[in-house]
């Protein structure tokens, strides 16, 4: 497989990429739900909730972290999670401005 060559692109088109990244699976969708169902710090909760093995949730929730969208605490033994509301704000903004491009009057097809 080769490389993505993400410097040959904008940032703005790189953020697009990274962010949309988050809603690539399923998984990392249900994630996010949860989240913002409990509205509160959730640690093992996540497994039970979303039926996929640890490693797999730790898979995505190290995914959505790496992103920014969803932030990690230790408590004890374990790590909680939350949504990192302003980094939530900030890819809703982004994500906006990409998906409110209108479609130019054009014969094409």
């Amino acid at each position: 497989m080769g490389l993505v060559k993400t410097e040959i692109f904008t940032d703005a088109q790189n953020e697009v990429a990274l962010f949309a990244k988050a809603f690539g699976h399923p998984a990392r969708v249900a994630i996010l739900q949860y989240l913002f169902k409990t509205n509160a710090c959730v640690c093992g909760d996540i497994v039970n909730e979303i039926g996929l093995a640890q490693p797999t949730i730790s898979q995505h929730l190290k995914e959505l972290k790496q992103l920014g969208l969803i932030k990690g605490n230790v408590e004890g033994t374990s790590v909680c999670y939350c949504i990192d509301k302003e980094n939530w704000t900030k890819m809703k903004q982004v994500m906006l401005e990409f998906l409110d491009q209108d479609i130019a009057n054009s014969s094409c097809c």
